[in-house]
């Protein structure tokens, strides 16, 4: 670093309560408040605050002229995109890859399984104290088909190992080979889905991505099939995902949804077939301390002057 001043962090934890920060740093607490901690234009490191929404997190960096790293704590950095433009040139955008994968896998193989299990049916059936004995698929000897397979959608497949599954299949931008087996590309996605029993979406959430998931990509899927969806809600055109459950043809299992918050009154809460759940995939214990520790890292190699990791944007 040139610049003789100490440099301003701003984090959206309190510094005491982070292990490992370098010293020579000005670190300031910032998690969305009204009020800024201080003056956004000294800010050189900036930690955006963690699922505040896109308003809140663009809201400062119009002022942020001096701000060399933006370092988002959610996979995407679609939270942050819309402000993107009135930064300088050569800011470091970074997401938070390492701290989501684990929380993240967990919940895409806990909606897979209730939803296949029937556990939305025994809940209702506990309150109105009704034994639900049944026949329910399995998700052994299932076809599961992964759309985005990036860190996320890896941990995802980690998870599905242990469960007899028939068959995993892999989805990405580009096309490469992994340890278990290819990475197709989104053009060959109408022969695999036509095999797949249960479809996880796992992609961010950009202009090749939004609205991936719409009539024609699920008229492809079989009868029965389960689309589940930890990735964003404009991924999938709720219009015609409605459609698809009210005909009983398909069902889904969403963590989240378009629009979100899921606004009181809206048919999908009470669409046959469809288990919802608030956008919690990285809300758990596993977050802060995986975020804690990207933060330490990325701001130790800041302040000695070293590539900090995860960059997936420069602005210019």
């Amino acid at each position: 670093m040139t610049s003789t001043k100490t440099p301003d962090v701003w984090l959206p934890f309190p510094a005491d309560e982070i292990e490992g920060l370098p010293e020579g740093l000005n670190y300031h607490f910032w998690d969305g408040a009204q009020d800024y901690p201080a003056d956004p234009a000294d800010c050189a490191f900036y930690v955006v605050p963690y699922m505040k929404g896109s308003q809140t997190a663009v809201r400062p960096l119009a002022d942020m002229s001096q701000v060399r790293i933006v370092q988002t704590l959610t996979a995407g950095i679609d939270d942050v995109e819309p402000g993107l433009g009135q930064l300088p040139a050569g800011v470091r955008l970074c997401n938070a890859k390492g701290v989501h994968e684990a929380s993240t896998a967990e919940l895409a193989l806990a909606l897979i399984l209730a939803s296949l299990r029937g556990f939305p049916g025994f809940v209702h059936g506990q309150d109105k104290e009704e034994w639900r004995a049944g026949f329910y698929p399995a998700l052994a000897d299932k076809s599961v088909l992964i759309v985005g397979y990036g860190s996320i959608g890896a941990a995802i497949e980690d998870r599905l190992a242990p469960f007899e599954c028939a068959r995993v299949a892999r989805v990405a931008r580009s096309a490469r080979t992994t340890a278990r087996g290819p990475v197709h590309t989104l053009d060959d996605l109408p022969a695999l889905l036509a095999e797949a029993d249960v479809v996880v979406l796992s992609t961010p959430l950009n202009p090749s991505t939004q609205g991936l998931v719409g009539a024609e990509f699920l008229a492809a899927m079989p009868d029965g099939a389960l689309l589940v969806n930890v990735a964003r809600g404009a991924v999938v055109d709720t219009q015609s995902l409605l459609l698809e459950l009210e005909s009983g043809r398909l069902r889904a299992a969403l963590d989240v949804t378009d629009p979100e918050p899921l606004p009181t009154g809206h048919p999908l809460w009470h669409a046959p077939n469809v288990l919802i759940t608030p956008h919690v995939g990285g809300s758990t214990s596993a977050f802060l301390p995986r975020a804690r520790r990207l933060v330490t890292g990325q701001v130790s190699r800041f302040a000695a002057g070293e590539p900090v990791q995860n960059v997936v944007r420069i602005t210019v």
